[in-house]
């Protein structure tokens, strides 16, 4: 499954900067990246489609959306591709806290991504580092190799998702990158 081409980066962008938004406007890489999974992973299971697009890397600190961390290497300035509009629209304040520079536009977030979203920060807002880190090291972070792609087949078993609907939403995912 090549789910790199189902990635929105004007999705993707406007929900860091609503997740920022809604943590008092400054957050880390880390949490960030685990309320991204949470919302995902919550999306992915009750509506059949990720927000974001984003595939996870099980990373030593947990999923790691792949896609994501590249825009914030290239914005911090460690990245092989240039930031270029991307530097509009957050910075860093040092190497893993990060402020926006403008606000979301909600437009490119549906209800749903909204409301999951939400979820998610509701969760992941006053969590620790060590926190978040425990609990997202779940079933599909564990049944992932070291820095490798996390499956979503995986992911949707974490939230016991029936095998019918795990493999019903894996086909719907191939058909959508085979289109793209």
């Amino acid at each position: 499954m090549n789910t790199i081409s189902l990635f929105d980066k004007d999705v993707t962008l406007n929900a860091v900067l609503y997740i920022l938004e809604h943590m008092d406007g400054v957050s880390n890489m880390h949490k960030i990246f685990k309320t991204l999974y949470l919302a995902d992973r919550q999306h992915l299971s009750k509506y059949g489609r990720t927000i974001t697009g984003d595939v996870y890397i099980a990373m030593e600190f947990g999923p790691v959306p792949s896609r994501t961390d590249d825009i914030f290497k290239a914005v911090r300035g460690d990245s092989y591709f240039s930031a270029g509009e991307l530097k509009s629209y957050f910075e860093f304040i040092n190497r893993y806290t990060i402020k926006p520079l403008k606000h979301s536009n909600v437009d490119y977030l549906s209800e749903t991504d909204l409301e999951c979203l939400d979820n998610a920060i509701n969760f992941c807002k006053d969590k620790s580092f060590n926190e978040l880190t425990d609990y997202t090291h779940d079933f599909a972070y564990r049944n992932t190799a070291r820095d490798r792609e996390m499956s979503f087949k995986d992911i949707l078993r974490e939230v016991n998702d029936s095998e019918e609907y795990v493999d019903y939403i894996a086909a719907k995912m191939d058909l959508e990158c085979s289109v793209k």
